[in-house]
């Protein structure tokens, strides 16, 4: 099943999924197949933190060859674009664009934070953001908003303005942990092992049948705040200013 496929079609078809995961300090890949409520795995690879650029791509073919397939027997790509590390979440999204453009792949993307949640069982979700702050998706029922769960990028201070706080928010790692229970004492930190590629091959597979596939010219990283040149640009360009006009 491709593009061209009937919504009909994909909701009573059996979906293999390729899932990309290079959001986090390690990475992984997966191959799955979802025929019906069923999920069977067919294989992951996880990757080295650092090395995504360079073992990325084999990766992937070494599931495809292990599982007796080719890159067009795929119905699917699902990237996990984010939030984490800005080169990481760059090379996901680039190979997943990379692999679906010639094969005529949909794609889907998701948020780990929505990974997480998922995996937790737990629908609000916080990662470590480094700097003293966390990526937060926060539940928007318990403001009775009734509106979809939003995600932010949080300090301490973003995190103390947050009224009510949610009574549970699932955790994968110390930074994000630390941070909620000095600020929420009273929120219960739900602890749950990091989210895998494998880990968003369900509700990838959802945002297929509910037609959330994306153009791939649109697709980009969940980056949830600027990239360090962003953020350290100007004060860059000020220092090359100085050191200039000093030698003139």
């Amino acid at each position: 099943m491709h593009p061209s496929a009937s919504l009909t079609e994909f909701r009573v078809g059996s979906f293999l999924l390729l899932a990309i995961d290079t959001c986090g300090p390690s990475g992984s890949v997966a191959l799955g197949r979802i025929p019906g409520r069923d999920l069977e795995i067919f294989g992951q690879t996880e990757l080295a933190g650092r090395t995504y650029s360079a073992t990325l791509i084999s990766a992937v073919a070494g599931l495809l060859i292990s599982a007796g397939l080719e890159l067009g027997n795929l119905d699917g790509i699902v990237v996990v674009n984010g939030p984490g590390s800005f080169t990481g979440v760059r090379v996901g999204v680039s190979a997943a664009k990379g692999l679906a453009q010639g094969a005529q792949i949909p794609v889907v993307a998701l948020s780990r934070l929505e990974v997480l949640a998922r995996k937790s069982g737990v629908p609000s979700a916080a990662l470590d953001a480094h700097r003293g702050e966390v990526y937060l998706r926060l539940e928007r029922s318990i403001d009775r908003t009734g509106r979809a769960p939003v995600e932010l990028l949080a300090g301490p201070e973003e995190l103390a303005a947050i009224h009510p706080v949610p009574p549970r928010v699932a955790v994968c790692d110390e930074g994000a942990a630390a941070l909620l229970a000095r600020v929420w004492p009273q929120t219960q930190l739900v602890r749950t092992p990091p989210p895998l590629a494998s880990d968003a091959l369900r509700p990838g597979e959802a945002r297929l049948v509910a037609g959330a596939a994306v153009d791939l010219a649109q697709l980009d990283g969940h980056y949830l705040r600027r990239s360090d040149a962003e953020i350290f640009g100007a004060d860059v360009a000020a220092q090359a200013a100085r050191a200039e006009s000093k030698g003139a």
